[in-house]
């Protein structure tokens, strides 16, 4: 179970994160002098080295944005000339790719973070630039939007790159870009003029995504933990019936592949952010059979936060790591494993540091929401145990120091059930290697973390209405 740290400040983490980014320049520009675009996506590291693999392009989004998140953190133009560049030479078929439902990882992390920094006043305001920012972000959003199953209750979600039947946990991250688009004023036109409400889409996606992914323990099936996350949920695609929990990249339907935990822990919150600055008058008119008002909305989303944050805690070590499954087989090998600080070189089951960066970012995120609304200890409680996660992340042998190595954030994993990641000679199970998601997250809460130490504007995916 986590431990949670109630001495840790953003503060005090300074000099960790002057760390991480003086490292991540480096393996940002390593990565860049030798990566050749011809072999696709870098995606994990094998020794130390960037790899492609050819499943789906879902994180050059992330290799591009780690440049603007450095110029984000250090005021080095050259990785905003590097981020940008690259952004609007490689990025326009992640625009229009109709198959598959990462969008907000490609391009909410390239051209919404451009967007975000030109508004804040750290990119020169230039009209045509902001207009064309703001145009990939509108089509993005539509296109996401149209990848879409309608299911019973009037509910549906944008479907995984399985098909019409698939609704990931993943997904809960690529509404972002459907709220961004709406809130830029565009909606997806669908047959004979039909005027689809990106925000209502989102609004059921969620919904679907809390209903039939995350559990409660209200006795669903035998295996209703509350906090528990199914990875994937199977739907008939003809009549929109539910049919059964799924996995792909997790150990089983009925265990916790906690990197799907960590996409709807990291995904809620920045979604109740947004929702609270929505005028009132808009929730009347989107699902008012289940969201009659914004209130409703930020309930829900809460509820289903808390779920599987205590999940998190109470399945976390006590320096705030996670395994890469909450029933991988190995676990149960390891008596007492969640009982004492991580150990990334054990012999039994890899842990998964990516979950991690993603997980603290989500506690930190609903932690300062519920102190601002007036729970203060329930706040409190969340907002130390992102930063002790966080403390954790920023120190070997978690955080990479070898100037060899392109990875930044170590010990991630990939895809266990596949055998994809890679397991160094002499071991049974992966551990040393990074993942670009990883990376990329471990420096977006790098970002979160410095911002609130410096005082400076909230890091926040949407626009200041």
């Amino acid at each position: 179970m986590l431990k949670i740290d109630h001495t840790i400040t953003p503060e005090s983490l300074t000099a960790r994160l002057d760390k991480m980014f003086e490292l991540a320049g480096q393996k940002i520009a390593s990565i860049e002098q030798t990566w050749d675009t011809t072999r696709g996506t870098p995606v994990f590291t094998i020794r130390g080295e960037y790899t492609s693999r050819g499943w789906t392009e879902w994180t050059q989004g992330f290799q591009f944005g780690c440049a603007l998140l450095q110029f984000d953190a250090t005021g080095d133009t050259r990785f905003l000339e590097s981020g940008r560049h690259n952004t609007i030479t490689h990025m326009a078929p992640h625009i229009s790719h109709i198959g598959v439902h990462d969008h907000a990882f490609n391009n909410v992390s390239t051209y919404g973070n451009l967007l975000r920094l030109m508004l804040e006043g750290r990119i020169e305001e230039n009209r045509r630039e902001r207009e064309f920012y703001e145009l990939a972000l509108k089509m993005t959003g539509a296109v996401q939007a149209a990848r879409w199953t309608d299911i019973e209750g009037g509910l549906g979600f944008v479907y995984s790159f399985n098909g019409p039947h698939s609704l990931f946990a993943d997904a809960i991250r690529t509404v972002r870009a459907l709220t961004l688009s709406h809130q830029l004023g565009h909606l997806l036109m669908g047959e004979q003029d039909a005027r689809i409400n990106l925000l209502k889409r989102a609004l059921q996606h969620c919904e679907a995504t809390a209903r039939y992914n995350v559990y409660f323990g209200t006795g669903r099936d035998t295996y209703d933990v509350r906090g528990r996350v199914a990875h994937e949920t199977i739907f008939n695609a003809t009549n929109g019936t539910y049919r059964c929990p799924s996995v792909q990249q997790g150990y089983s339907p009925f265990t916790t592949w906690t990197r799907g935990l960590a996409w709807i822990l990291c995904g809620y919150p920045e979604l109740i952010e947004y929702l609270a600055t929505v005028d009132e008058a808009e929730f009347a008119e989107l699902l008012p059979g289940i969201y009659p008002d914004r209130q409703s909305v930020l309930d829900r989303f809460i509820e289903v936060t808390e779920a599987v944050a205590e999940f998190y805690i109470n399945n976390a070590t006590p320096d705030g790591i996670v395994f890469w499954d909450s029933g991988a087989p190995g676990l149960a090998g390891m008596e007492g494993c969640l009982d004492r600080v991580s150990d990334p070189f054990n012999e039994f089951e890899p842990v998964d540091s990516s979950s991690a960066a993603i997980s603290a970012q989500g506690f930190l995120r609903i932690g300062r929401f519920l102190e601002a609304r007036g729970d203060r200890k329930a706040g409190r409680r969340y907002i130390q145990a992102g930063l002790t996660m966080a403390a954790t992340l920023l120190e070997e042998p978690y955080l990479c120091l070898d100037p060899d190595h392109q990875g930044l954030l170590l010990h991630s994993v990939y895809h266990r059930p596949n055998g994809w990641d890679h397991v160094p000679e002499g071991r049974r199970v992966p551990c040393g290697e990074s993942c670009m998601w990883g990376d990329y997250h471990l420096m977006e809460l790098g970002v979160y973390v410095k911002r609130l130490a410096d005082a400076a504007p909230y890091h926040k995916y949407y626009l200041d209405t």
